[in-house]
């Protein structure tokens, strides 16, 4: 099991972490998704590590920005 942090551009409200989470929640492997608002980040857990590009492309899908 792979845990990843990802810290998020713009996520400022519920819907925001629905929206993150639903898209990520969709990439292969994925089995948890936990978005943090405070601290702008989501953690993800999967099967193997995730591509960064990936996961920019699945935040973008949202609406927000992955920081790099």
């Amino acid at each position: 099991m792979e845990i990843q942090t990802f810290p998020i551009v713009g996520m400022t409200c519920e819907h925001c972490r629905h929206a993150v989470s639903e898209q990520l929640s969709k990439l292969a492997g994925v089995s948890d998704v936990r978005v943090d608002l405070a601290a702008g980040t989501a953690t993800v857990a999967s099967e193997q590590p995730l591509r960064t590009d990936d996961v920019a492309a699945a935040i973008d899908e949202a609406g927000y920005e992955l920081q790099r």
